[in-house]
């Protein structure tokens, strides 16, 4: 039989050190480990080299490089690992808390791609019962190590014993900004699979993480990077946007068709058409004038404005753009290694870049949101685009020696590019070291190894990979940091600027610690079916990664969605964490009140989303508390289940809502697997009849146009809002509901965490608990914070027909349904703040 233990909102995590974890004995492990090891790609030595300079270059000091990693201009590559030596370990010593050791280059360097390094550092440390930290770096300690932030790549690995009919988990970290490839190989008739790291920089520095549930592999993870932030519960709404909307009238309009189709929406959301000349900080004066915008937000409450990352570069001395001169005065723009400002190109034109190393950047970026705000741009929230970071050209674009203050594109048809593609001016090689973003004569661009990066050189539409910020550091060092520092800085801005408020960021560019920092959506994606059956891997990833506020453009981005596509995908969305419906310019118009069908399904949808929120907001506190993932794959709570491993087309919400959604045109139905292999009663979300289920195996469902299947797991407790309203606020200041689902054993268990749900840091809670057996439920409460709404109906499914219930004395008002077994008492008014007991007998 499928269980799960119960459990209390906190989760705690076994932080018990001195003794190693149980994967992990002594150090024979270590050894296997060491001499698997090879280091051939400089481990880190960014043994890069930008081959394009398109401007004569000046030394920048640099930390000092010891004399192995000195290297001539005649250094040649083998590309050969073939007859690499390895490394021998030495000076191996124990401690209570782990273990560190020594590798020495084994023989000859075969110097692949780059110089072999021939002294390497091991440090392995027990950090808890469940989590093993493995740091190997070179002993001159000259590699770029991150300083605080978690990183991809993460892997987490579900292995299943066919035997003992059991599965556990497992994953791997390591913390890593380094362009890469990492490979997954089966040798030719093994049965093992290998992992293969392939890194132009920095250390080996790797976390493992026991497990043994896929959850708590998650929870592990997330308690070396970071657990996600708090999300303030009208992030939980609906929100609407697109790149389109011209002008204040056009989202006056917009609110007022949503609000006469009755179809709640929380959040309006504008693109760039906002800005004047497409400038961050700004508003056009004639489409989106200050006072008009003002007004509309207030009426409103909220509104989420875009901020691209590309800050514009004024035009002449006559263009006043306070944000670049503020930047220019306080020195935090991205350099390039001449200490020239870096250009690239953006919608405004030629911009510069923020360094979020630099040590005014915080002061300078808030500045630019508090004048926004100021301005008339009252936001709640904060939009992060192109923060890869993205340009529309390579290298830097502009160079003001030549050509003067001047931003223009073109100076009399001419263009300002003087880094054009193809460019061949070289400069001498040689190696480099930490702080080496102005070291002269080394090639940052190209390096030996060519990753496979997807859209070709390391700085096609990007920032130049020998770009260079605060400190003399190279963007190839950190370039996979440029998203999380921005959402970092972004985050920290948004607290000055709305002072005890959570902040709310949905940002693109992202790493698993972002989720400190931001919420995600999955990029811009395609109107197409494929990619509304994608939506559901990018929300499971984005788990993994603890940035768990995530979901995907509904409807799609790119290209014309139609009536049906967009009237399932409202319906997916709305058992995602992230809820937004966002399209392109010159697509035709998809906001769902646009068809009367998409209109129906996203009120029936958002109806349940909004009687779910109590849930969801559980969730997302046990996953800022604990790291425990709000949405789950299915196997993640059936683990010795086969069947289920691939699984994609279905979803948990928490433990105990089934999500089993139409992915293809034109179907009336759906198959869908249900967990538990009999063991488990489901009941259907909106009727409470128990689902006559294959076990094992898929069952056809009924999904007529208009209809997402939704289904709830036995021995669950959940308590909603029993009258979702249009607004998240309306809906909270209504009287609580609690449905509970009892199993064939007759229990059931629940928890919920209850806050002001817009304080920050977070102030007074309280965490209620639910739990039932032998005919009772009992409710409990503990906590400072004072709940104000009742608790009017309880329904509990799965009860034979009783002749008496008693809430701490009798009840008259309560009804038995026979095709449901649901005993459902009404008008209880029960105070969540103490505690009670409904019994039927």
């Amino acid at each position: 039989m499928a269980t799960r233990k119960n459990a209390d909102i906190r989760h705690n995590i076994n932080t018990t050190r001195h003794q190693p974890p149980s994967f992990f004995t002594q150090y024979d492990k270590l050894v296997l480990l060491s001499l698997s090891i090879m280091f051939s790609l400089l481990l880190g030595i960014l043994y890069a080299l930008a081959p394009t300079v398109c401007a004569s270059l000046s030394h920048i000091q640099r930390a000092a490089v010891g004399s192995e990693f000195a290297a001539s201009s005649a250094t040649s590559y083998s590309m050969n690992v073939t007859n690499c030596p390895g490394y021998a370990l030495g000076s191996l010593q124990e401690s209570d808390i782990g273990l560190t050791a020594q590798l020495t280059l084994a023989g000859p360097a075969c110097n692949a791609y780059g110089l072999d390094i021939s002294y390497l550092s091991i440090e392995v440390t027990y950090q808890s019962q469940s989590t093993l930290h493995v740091k190997i770096y070179d002993t001159a300690n000259q590699q770029f190590t991150i300083p605080e932030y978690g990183t991809h790549p993460i892997y987490l690995e579900h292995r299943y014993n066919a035997t003992t009919g059991k599965a556990s988990s497992s994953g791997v970290l390591l913390l890593g900004a380094a362009g890469s490839d990492i490979f997954l190989q089966t040798p030719a008739g093994s049965k093992v699979s290998l992992i293969e790291y392939r890194l132009i920089g920095g250390i080996l520095d790797f976390y493992f993480f026991s497990g043994p549930t896929d959850a708590e592999v998650i929870a592990q993870y997330g308690s070396i990077i970071g657990y996600p932030m708090w999300q303030p519960a009208w992030g939980f709404g609906f929100h609407l946007c697109r790149w389109g909307y011209h002008n204040v009238s056009d989202d006056t309009e917009n609110v007022a068709q949503m609000r006469a189709a009755d179809i709640p929406l929380e959040v309006q959301w504008n693109d760039i058409d906002l800005y004047h000349s497409y400038r961050d900080f700004t508003t056009d004066p004639v489409t989106f004038p200050g006072d008009e915008l003002r007004a509309f937000i207030q009426e409103l409450f909220l509104d989420i404005p875009i901020v691209d990352v590309g800050i514009a570069v004024t035009v002449n001395s006559t263009d006043i753009y306070d944000p670049f001169t503020r930047g220019v005065e306080q020195d935090v723009w991205i350099k390039n290694p001449d200490g020239s400002l870096y250009m690239g190109q953006v919608w405004p034109g030629y911009t510069v870049y923020p360094d979020w190393f630099s040590e005014n950047i915080l002061s300078v970026w808030t500045e630019g949101l508090q004048n926004w705000s100021d301005m008339g741009v009252e936001f709640s929230g904060i939009w992060l685009d192109m923060n890869e970071a993205s340009s529309f050209c390579s290298d830097s674009c502009y160079n003001d020696t030549i050509w003067g203050p001047s931003g223009n594109m073109t100076i009399n048809g001419t263009s300002t590019n003087s880094c054009a593609p193809g460019s061949t001016t070289m400069a001498v090689v040689e190696k480099r070291g930490v702080g080496a973003g102005g070291q002269q004569g080394v090639d940052l661009n190209s390096p030996p190894y060519a990753i496979h990066n997807a859209i070709g050189a390391l700085y096609r539409n990007t920032l130049a990979t020998n770009a260079t910020h605060y400190g003399g550091i190279a963007e190839l060092d950190v370039h996979n940091m440029f998203g999380l520092m921005e959402e970092k800085t972004t985050n920290l801005a948004v607290q000055s600027v709305l002072p005890g408020k959570r902040p709310f960021l949905i940002s693109r560019s992202t790493f698993p610690s972002a989720g400190k920092w931001t919420g995600h959506w999955l990029g811009d994606n395609y109107s197409k079916w494929q990619y509304m059956y994608l939506n559901i891997q990018g929300v499971l990833q984005f788990q993994i990664y603890q940035i768990p506020m995530v979901g995907a453009d509904t409807c799609g981005f790119n290209g014309n969605t139609d009536e049906e596509l967009c009237n399932r995908w409202m319906q997916l969305s709305a058992f995602m964490p992230f809820y937004r419906n966002h399209n392109m310019y010159d697509a035709l118009p998809q906001e769902p009140y646009r068809w009367p069908s998409v209109a129906n399904a996203s009120r029936i949808a958002i109806a349940a989303r909004y009687s779910l929120l109590p849930y969801w907001y559980t969730l997302f506190a046990n996953a800022s508390t604990a790291g425990f993932p709000p949405v789950r794959a299915l196997f993640y709570e059936f683990p010795d289940e086969p069947e289920l491993f691939t699984v994609d087309r279905q979803w948990l919400v928490g433990s105990d809502i089934l999500v089993t959604p139409v992915l293809t045109p034109g179907a009336t139905t759906v198959d869908g697997i249900f967990p538990g292999r009999g063991s488990v009663v489901w009941r259907d979300w909106y009727t409470h009849a128990v689902v006559n289920a294959t076990s094992g195996g898929n069952t056809t469902l009924d999904a007529p146009i208009g209809h997402i299947n939704v289904h709830i797991r036995d021995n669950s407790v959940l308590l909603l809002h029993q009258e979702p309203a249009y607004t998240i606020y309306e809906t909270q200041q209504g009287p609580y509901a609690l449905l509970v689902s009892l199993n064939a054993a007759g229990t059931a268990f629940g928890t919920a965490y209850v806050d002001d749900g817009i304080s920050f840091p977070p102030g007074p809670s309280r965490s209620v608990t639910f739990q039932a057996a032998e005919g009772m439920l009992t409710i409990e409460s503990i906590g400072e914070f004072a709940i104000q709404q009742k608790l009017e109906t309880i329904t509990v499914l799965g009860v034979q027909k009783p002749a008496e219930v008693t809430l701490d004395g009798p009840v008259q008002g309560w009804t038995w349904d026979e095709a449901t077994e649901a005993l459902v008492v009404s008008n209880v008014s029960v105070d969540l703040n103490g505690q009670v007991t409904l019994a039927w007998k």
